[in-house]
């Protein structure tokens, strides 16, 4: 056996890849010169796929497993050659790697809202994000159309464009789509699907596919959801007419007619208990005498507040009056018997002379005759 034939099957050229970085997508075999040897082994591993190069021109695209770099295992670079006959020499070409595997969670997100005409709302802005993954599924397209001679490509070079991609299908998707806004929660799946089908095609022009494509939120402007949100608080409420009153009677110890009248009868009150306990107290104010008993006084409870009512006229509800005001408007003839009135904690709208505490306004006057 001649020495050159002996170490030429000692030294075996080896070429492989083993990626431990999680988002190499391209990667270039290097050996100086480009020079690969005649019979060197070439290891592709399951969710990878190596790309012969030669002399600028793409040659073969190899599939997992092993291979010797022979003439009868290249036929298309024999052809291109015009390799009629075994060779031993190393010949000159590129190798690169191409990761086939599925690359996993990766987000996308509408930098700017997204304008859409709602059926329920009218024009409204959106926004939306989620995630993604992406796979190469033909790694010559691939190579040609995005790598280009880039030794070692990952995924955040292309990452931007595909989001951009997504983005704009997306909102021609939502645009089509005719879904209201508040039923997009409990459709977002549907949408995830249909958008990744609109991707697909132009996606398949990079030699890319999207195996999975999620819709997390879609969300409105801050100051529409706050509107959105007083308006379920209304639905909440149920009866608006009802909780205007409930509203009314709630504001009437802050202002208005009925503040006036409630800030009387407790002056009033508190006049009259300053006045029982002075009236014991004896001619001497506070100082007691030695007669006095010195058991402890049982302060007398508060004096009752006077209520406030509303009157409905043509519809509507007037007031609060306070029961002065109500005589006043009985003396004028603007409150008479039949009139409707209302005062909180009263069960729903009573004529006037049913209410016992109203009824003594219209005493002042004879009732009407009976019929005759």
């Amino acid at each position: 056996m001649p020495i050159f034939d002996f170490l030429s099957g000692q030294f075996i050229d080896v070429i492989e890849w083993t990626d431990n970085t999680r988002d190499t997508m391209v990667w270039r075999f290097e050996r100086e010169g480009h020079e690969i040897k005649y019979g060197a082994k070439l290891t592709v591993r399951e969710g990878q796929a190596a790309v012969f190069v030669h002399e600028g021109q793409l040659a073969d695209v190899f599939t997992p497993g092993l291979y010797m770099l022979e003439t009868n295992n290249m036929p298309i670079m024999t052809s291109l050659q015009h390799w009629d006959h075994g060779f031993r020499s190393p010949f000159k070409s590129e190798i690169y790697y191409v990761n086939t595997t599925r690359f996993q969670d990766l987000k996308w997100g509408t930098k700017n809202p997204v304008i859409c005409r709602d059926p329920e709302f009218g024009p409204v802005r959106l926004r939306a994000f989620g995630t993604y993954s992406v796979r190469v599924t033909d790694p010559a397209k691939f190579l040609v159309e995005i790598v280009g001679t880039d030794g070692e490509f990952t995924m955040d070079e292309i990452s931007f464009q595909i989001r951009n991609i997504i983005v704009q299908e997306f909102s021609r998707t939502i645009a089509r789509a005719g879904i209201p806004v508040l039923d997009m929660a409990a459709n977002t799946r549907e949408l995830g699907r249909l958008l990744a089908k609109e991707i697909a095609p132009t996606l398949a022009e990079y030699g890319l596919e999207l195996p999975e494509l999620y819709i997390e939120n879609i969300s409105l402007p801050p100051a529409v959801e706050q509107v959105l949100d007083k308006r379920s608080s209304m639905g909440v409420i149920g009866n608006l007419n009802e909780y205007m009153q409930f509203q009314a009677a709630e504001a009437l110890g802050q202002e208005g007619a009925g503040a006036g009248a409630i800030q009387a009868g407790l002056g009033a009150g508190l006049g009259m208990q300053i006045g029982q306990a002075a009236a014991q107290s004896g001619p001497w104010g506070a100082i007691p005498s030695a007669a006095a008993p010195t058991s402890r006084q049982v302060p007398p409870p508060p004096p009752p507040i006077e209520h406030v009512w509303h009157v409905a006229e043509n519809g509507a509800a007037r007031g609060p009056f306070s029961k002065a005001a109500l005589g006043r408007m009985a003396r004028e003839g603007n409150l008479s018997r039949e009139t409707y009135v209302w005062t909180p904690g009263q069960d729903g709208w009573m004529r006037a002379e049913d209410v016992r505490e109203l009824a003594q306004l219209f005493t002042v006057l004879p009732p009407p005759p009976p019929d005759a």
